[in-house]
């Protein structure tokens, strides 16, 4: 009889350690809640619990509120809903830093363009006023890539003529600066030594630059300006990016451009504790072709070996297969170049993603990644095609086909003619529902600051309307034009595009949430409210799921928390 007792004792014993979590209260609990899980095999729920940073229970309130002891926190969500953390599978924290501390003239509630010179010339005067310890001022945009309706220096010189001032187009494939920029850069009428970054300094008929740089001669400034801001000044942007992305219930994200030293402030603000979103950030500048030195090849792999945590991690590295500037985005690789960058990179291990904006483009690096599955062999690598707006019905199978993720930004549609270039193209643009039909592992995302404001709301309200917009203020720009006004669905009108493209809200949030978060290699750890993952959640001021879809848009976040902490509660102050 002793001997049986003992053996059950042991039995207890050996259950408790095998156990995720031990059998103690939690740290807190969320009760009364109409919570999605993001888990198919129970979609609903009353509640979670939470110890350390992870979900140590979900269920009925009957059944979380068993956990509760004296030291457990208890959130009542007053059946509100909430949703697993939003992961933004496409972002670039650093331009969206530089945009929050700078001025911007493109968002929902104006946008100012050249066109309008006398109030553009007196925003950047008063901004200039009010920042006078500012060495560089920084802005956003919306304006013209085209000659000859693209802009110059001249008018920046108006407003402000001791500093550079750098405007970066909403776009993020152009620059526009003043004179002292250009000065700043040694940008002079002289060609600049890289050819490739030459061919996109706008000039005049004698040479002189316009104060218009394009694609890859945006390094030009960019380089520069990460030498002159001091280390806590770059810091405190991101600090200040990673608090606002916060805002809209954003967890995590892919930035889709960067560089060690880029992912190095990321990591000093996570040694700190200051770090609100998981980051994951690929190496590659704008539109500039990737050349395997042993430098940068050396770079990756330092990358690759010290950052590989859910906070700051790398192992990815991006392409442009075109721009994005222009009547017409202009093509960046030769595909024989492009193919065997990727077919090396590959057998390395590194994850690869491509930008194509445009049908040919797109082809080409499925193509390509056709190839290097083939050479290099089956493995697990989830090939990420960015944008994948224009698509033949051919190349909507072949997504699946090829395991390639389509990482897709709602925002970006719809214009009368989607997201095609030329008027005359009838190739349905934007294609979600094809996609998913046919089998495709889709991300969401913003592409902020492409986007402003960076709300998934507004985007899974595009999803599931598909509702056309179009902007006065900026109906006379040439050349990629992301209006404010218009991706956050103000300046909407009753008419859809394609509406057969259509998806439902469930879709779009899977989309920027758990298809997110496979993505980056994150699922068995974020992307749903299960046990065992990490506790990234948003608590919505609505239920979008029921919610009328023209008012998706609206929502609010009540509360983000990462990771079991609260970093963002609506009201507070920043």
């Amino acid at each position: 009889m002793r001997l049986g007792v003992r053996f059950a004792q042991w039995c207890a014993v050996a259950t408790v350690l095998l156990l995720p979590f031990p059998l103690l209260g939690s740290d807190i609990v969320l009760i009364h809640g109409h919570i999605y899980t993001g888990n198919p095999k129970a979609l609903w729920a009353d509640a979670l619990a939470i110890t350390g940073t992870r979900i140590d229970a979900v269920g009925s309130n009957q059944e979380i509120l068993t956990r509760r002891e004296a030291k457990t926190q208890v959130i009542d969500l007053q059946g509100r809903t909430a949703i697993p953390g939003i992961s933004d599978s496409h972002t670039h924290m650093l331009f969206g830093a530089m945009a929050l501390h700078g001025f911007n003239l493109s968002t929902p509630e104006f946008s100012i363009t050249a066109d309008n010179a006398e109030a553009l010339v007196e925003k950047v005067k008063e901004y200039a006023a009010n920042h006078r310890k500012d060495k560089i001022l920084f802005g956003r945009a919306d304006f013209g890539t085209v000659l000859p309706s693209a802009p110059t220096h001249e008018l920046l010189d108006r407003a402000v003529s001791d500093r550079p001032v750098i405007i970066h187009n909403t776009s993020e494939h152009a620059l526009w600066v003043n004179s002292k920029a250009l000065e700043f850069a040694g940008i002079t009428d002289e060609p600049v030594a890289n050819p490739d970054e030459e061919k996109f300094v706008v000039r005049d008929a004698s040479g002189h630059p316009s104060g218009l740089l394009l694609e890859a001669a945006m390094e030009l400034e960019e380089r520069p300006v990460m030498v002159a801001l001091p280390l806590e000044e770059k810091l405190a942007l991101l600090r200040g990016a990673s608090h606002y992305l916060n805002r809209y219930g954003i967890t995590s994200v892919v930035n889709a451009t960067g560089s060690l030293a880029e992912i190095e402030l990321y990591a000093a603000l996570r040694d700190r504790g200051q770090l609100t979103v998981r980051t994951r950030t690929a190496f590659g500048a704008v539109a500039v072709n990737h050349h395997l030195t042993p430098e940068f090849l050396a770079e990756l792999e330092k990358a690759r070996s010290l950052y590989h945590d859910d906070w700051v991690s790398a192992n990815l590295v991006k392409f442009f297969s075109d721009g994005g500037s222009g009547m017409m985005p202009p093509l960046t690789y030769p595909p024989a170049e492009y193919k065997k960058l990727v077919l090396e990179l590959d057998k390395r291990g590194f994850q690869i993603m491509t930008h194509s904006l445009r049908g040919d483009t797109a082809r080409m690096v499925l193509d390509t990644y056709e190839a290097v599955e083939k050479r290099n062999g089956p493995r697990d690598r989830r090939f990420r095609m960015e944008h994948a707006d224009i698509l033949s019905a051919q190349d909507v199978l072949r997504f699946a086909q090829l395991s390639v993720i389509a990482s897709m930004q709602p925002t970006f549609c719809c214009s009368d003619m989607g997201a095609n270039f030329d008027p005359q193209d009838k190739t349905p643009t934007d294609r979600w529902k094809s996609l998913l039909e046919a089998g495709t592992a889709m991300a969401f995302g913003s592409d902020w600051p492409c986007t402003w404001p960076p709300s998934p709301f507004v985007s899974i309200q595009e999803a599931v309307t598909r509702q056309v917009w179009r902007s006065a203020a900026t109906s006379a720009i040439v050349g990629g034009v992301f209006d404010g006004a218009g991706q956050s669905g103000s300046v909407g009108t009753l008419e859809s595009y394609v509406p057969d493209e259509r998806i439902t809200v469930e879709q779009a949030v899977q989309a920027y949430t758990l298809g997110s978060a496979r993505a980056r290699f994150s699922e068995d750890r974020l992307g749903s409210l299960e046990v065992g993952k990490e506790a990234d959640l948003a608590v919505l001021s609505q239920d979008i799921f029921t919610v009328n879809h023209d008012a998706l848009g609206k929502t609010e976040v009540l509360e983000t928390m990462v990771g079991g902490r609260v970093v963002y509660e609506h009201g507070e102050k920043r």
